[in-house]
């Protein structure tokens, strides 16, 4: 079994969001679940891999040519795949994993988070989704998702598609990926 782990190339402004990362990643080795993730040896991406790595995990990195050198590609994982683009990335990270974590991250965190939930929304894959809201950073996210059904944009069963907890090994255990 593998976990797909959206997360950032900063590590955040404070040392929740890192140890959070070194967290999973410890916890997934331990586990003997796989992590697959961007692919970065930076922020909490770098984080959540070397923990993986440092419990003797099986870590998968999927990087962008054009952002290896941008976000500093590990060197040190048990695979790297360098795809030509964000688009064969994402694929490549679904197809090779069987659940999705979004730690905290920016940007193309929410990206990569948006076109999982998209992709279960249309039937493209039954893979559980979970937010691991550290510090109540999806907090805002789920709410907005909220609105979005208050205002008809969005059915409940869609936004039940995304579970939340603080506590990592919790969404772990409720995706029966259990130790």
């Amino acid at each position: 079994m593998r976990v797909c782990v959206f997360c950032g190339s900063s590590m955040g402004l404070s040392p929740v969001y890192a140890e959070a990362a070194t967290a999973l990643g410890k916890e997934l080795a331990q586990r003997g679940i796989g992590l697959v993730y961007g692919g970065a040896s930076v922020g909490t991406m770098g984080a959540v891999a070397d923990a993986a790595l440092a419990a003797g995990g099986e870590v998968i990195g999927v990087i962008p040519e054009a952002l290896s050198q941008v976000e500093i590609a590990h060197a040190g994982l048990t695979e790297l795949h360098v795809v030509p683009d964000m688009h064969q990335r994402k694929a490549k990270m679904a197809a090779l994993s069987d659940a999705f974590l979004a730690l905290p991250g920016g940007a193309g965190t929410l990206e990569e988070l948006f076109e999982v939930w998209t992709w279960a929304q249309l039937g493209l894959h039954a893979k559980p989704i979970g937010l691991v809201d550290v510090a109540g950073y999806y907090a805002p996210l789920m709410s907005f998702a909220e609105h979005m059904v208050t205002e008809g944009f969005l059915g409940t069963g869609y936004r039940d598609l995304l579970t939340i907890d603080a506590d990592a090994t919790k969404l772990l255990d409720r995706f029966g990926m259990t130790a």
